[in-house]
């Protein structure tokens, strides 16, 4: 405003707004609680409620919550799962679910390590949408990339029937929804879950414009979904599908890719060094030919250390360097969404260590804390080291003379001991 004296005056009015922090965040996360309902109703189990807990958890204690843009799931609509499942897989699921105890337990008997209760279609139909969610939010620009913390699994689920955990194919219906209704003309599927992914690659088997690149253990088919029982034709086809000669059939041929590690005890399975030589070597090369629009991430963390299921040895700093390595294809779209893990630190840990390399972190959280108790360890030193020179000078301007010399103190205690002395002398 004019002052009247030929000078101006400038007026500043600060208007208070509601906004998130962190709004401009380009990772994405998301999770919802109704997801806990899933819980087997016959006492403890492997895939239980525990595991989307304590990831969730880690996230807020690390950080890494915080610095993504939180984003609210949604229920998958029966059309969405239909892309990828058969009608009557719904009908199937939504009349199980609806049945007395007895009954669900005898329909959850009939199929291969699956697990049912009243609220078990609701968690999956979140799951799942979730992960559809996290898709649109990524391919429509709201968020580079993020992070989908998700239970029930989906990987095992085929067209037709759940199976080993899963109930939806959370990954194969967001790799079908972002190629006929969100733009993406070519979908990498990763699939570093311990366990091969059949679902995914049965359902994309034929499709050349998905890419499924899984690494599980095999042990020569042994390893599940494949069975110790080759005489049965089906647990057979699992056996052949899971090996390097499940490559996909007719347009689909070669656009999937298996590596299968055979082991021979605890001490010789796959570590760090392993899946890095994997990615080097194989995934990265295929996949920057193959130059996709969307990376999917179906990320199990049974490879982990500690993992009961798997026995591997992939540490948080392994995953944290494969999800970069990935974050380099598909212009960083990338979309990770938890399947197994069965040790609740380390798929906490590992799921933390992702996040941090969505998010442009340098390194994992649990090496940041390292390398600061490494800072602290070395500031200690420096502070002993110049207490023990002090305490030297003040013994030598008390006794002068060598042969009165007091011995130099040798740590931080003796140090003070000899200042405190001088002290009291002067």
């Amino acid at each position: 405003e004019d002052t009247g004296g030929g000078g101006e005056r400038v007026r500043l009015r600060i208007v208070g707004c509601d906004h998130d922090p962190f709004a401009g965040s380009r990772t994405a996360l998301i999770h919802d609680e109704g997801m806990c309902v899933h819980e087997a109703p016959r006492g403890p189990h492997p895939e239980q409620p525990a595991r989307t807990v304590a990831v969730w958890s880690e996230l807020w204690r690390e950080g890494m919550a915080a610095a993504a843009r939180r984003v609210p799931a949604r229920l998958v609509t029966r059309e969405e799962v239909l892309l990828v499942h058969e009608g009557r897989h719904w009908d199937r699921l939504e009349w199980a679910v609806a049945q007395e105890a007895a009954a669900l337990h005898r329909w959850c008997e009939a199929h291969e390590s699956v697990y049912l209760c009243p609220g078990s279609l609701a968690a999956a139909r979140l799951a799942c949408g979730a992960v559809l969610e996290l898709t649109e939010q990524v391919m429509r620009g709201h968020a580079r990339n993020g992070l989908a913390v998700v239970r029930p699994p989906g990987h095992h689920a085929e067209a037709h029937r759940a199976m080993g955990f899963c109930v939806f194919n959370n990954v194969a219906v967001a790799a079908a929804h972002a190629r006929q209704r969100l733009g993406a003309r070519r979908v990498l599927i990763v699939d570093w879950d311990i366990h091969h992914g059949n679902g995914i690659q049965r359902i994309f088997a034929s499709d050349p414009s998905v890419l499924y690149f899984s690494v599980h253990r095999y042990e020569r088919g042994t390893f599940f979904p494949g069975s110790p029982n080759p005489s049965c034709p089906a647990e057979a086809a699992y056996a052949s599908e899971m090996g390097s000669g499940g490559v996909g059939t007719g347009a689909g041929e070669g656009t999937s890719v298996n590596v299968g590690w055979n082991t021979r005890g605890v001490g010789t399975r796959p570590g760090d060094a392993e899946y890095r030589a994997v990615w080097d070597e194989l995934l990265l090369p295929i996949a920057s030919e193959f130059s996709p629009d969307l990376v999917l991430i179906a990320a199990g963390f049974d490879a982990a250390e500690g993992d009961p299921l798997g026995g591997c040895h992939v540490s948080p700093a392994g995953y944290f360097w494969m999800t970069r390595q990935l974050m380099r294809l598909a212009a960083g779209r990338v979309v990770v969404a938890l399947e197994g893990g069965y040790s609740l630190a380390a798929t906490a840990a590992s799921a933390a260590a992702c996040m941090a390399a969505l998010v442009g972190l340098d390194e994992t959280p649990s090496a940041m804390r390292e390398a600061q108790r490494a800072a602290d360890e070395d500031v200690r030193h420096a502070a002993t080291c110049n207490a023990s020179t002090a305490a030297a000078a003040a013994a030598r301007s008390l006794h002068p003379h060598p042969s009165n010399s007091a011995p130099v103190p040798t740590n931080s205690s003796d140090a003070l001991s000899v200042v405190r002395a001088a002290a009291y002398t002067g």
